[in-house]
């Protein structure tokens, strides 16, 4: 059978199935929302940087496979943290679905476990380039006569490309002003896109997201190149449990189509798939009870093209 043929397949299996339920209709205007909406996959395509201090001195090589996405225990003291993104090509046009990531850092109270791997651990993102690590916020250490602000570090490797070694920052940070590293603002260890800002969701848990972008062979998958054909406004409620409403605009005409991932990367829904105008547009999803609580990724695709997408959470 032809990966067309294939492709036809499936999204006739899943509308024979009803995975989703569509309605799409015209907005006067997107509605406001109780729900807060993460500010995914908005910026520019931007090179990720080095780190001025590299890998440190507390990196353990070999560390163990991150498992159902859980960097920290259930029982890790510290507030939760849920970091998700895209990996995608130095242009922004491609996903690298196999870049190693290996990332590792302090706990609660600003120590390393430099016996053993808590709170160190490889993962790779799926099929479509998204990734999703849940862990704590790092505490902080002095460094000198100064605290380091919390910091994630990684080692990201594409398979047959060089390792890029970085440090990631939090928004907000009273000591990122006074940190050798993360107060850089040009030149190879500029830090600027590597201080991301984080949101409390309604389990009590910090979300924020980091696009990675390296050097490496990609595959086509979602991009970031919204600004200029369409965008996913919001979904909401998120989370949710029964339904979710998604507020999205065409900027210009195309064939589009709203797609939902799950955490591994397998197409779950297709909401609908027609040529339309520009304009703003809802659709609402209504998964079928049994689908599996967890993490999906609302992708919205102009002309076989993913362009935007957005996090939401089934409970």
């Amino acid at each position: 059978m032809s990966l067309a043929n294939k492709q036809n397949s499936r999204r006739q299996f899943l509308r024979n199935t009803a995975l989703t339920t569509l309605s799409v209709g015209l907005l006067p205007g997107i509605a406001k929302s109780n729900t807060s909406v993460l500010p995914e996959s908005t910026a520019a395509c931007n090179p990720t940087t080095l780190d001025y201090y590299g890998q440190g001195p507390f990196y353990t090589a070999n560390a163990p496979a991150i498992a159902a996405n859980q960097l920290a225990s259930p029982t890790e003291p510290g507030t939760r943290l849920i970091l998700s993104g895209l990996i995608q090509t130095l242009d922004c046009s491609r996903v690298i679905p196999n870049t190693k990531i290996d990332v590792w850092h302090a706990n609660h109270a600003g120590a390393y476990d430099n016996t053993g791997y808590n709170l160190r651990g490889v993962t790779y993102p799926n099929a479509q380039g998204f990734y999703l690590i849940e862990t704590i916020l790092p505490g902080k250490y002095l460094n000198g006569a100064s605290y380091r602000p919390r910091h994630l570090h990684f080692k990201l490797t594409p398979a047959g490309f060089p390792t890029i070694i970085t440090q990631l920052y939090f928004q907000g940070d009273t000591d990122i002003p006074g940190d050798a590293a993360a107060s850089i603002t040009s030149g190879t260890y500029n830090a600027t896109n590597r201080i991301i800002p984080i949101t409390l969701n309604a389990q009590g848990k910090y979300e924020g997201t980091w696009d990675i972008v390296i050097d490496g062979n990609g595959v086509l998958g979602v991009t970031d190149i919204h600004l200029d054909k369409g965008i996913i406004y919001s979904v909401s409620p998120n989370p949710f449990t029964d339904e979710v409403e998604i507020n999205y605009g065409v900027y210009q005409a195309a064939k589009v189509s709203i797609q939902v991932f799950d955490i591994n990367g397998v197409l779950v829904a297709i909401l609908n798939e027609e040529r339309m105008e520009a304009q703003k547009y809802k659709a609402i999803w209504k998964p079928q009870s049994n689908l599996a609580s967890g993490f999906y990724w609302v992708v919205l695709k102009l002309n076989d093209l993913h362009v935007h997408y957005l996090k939401v959470v089934k409970v």
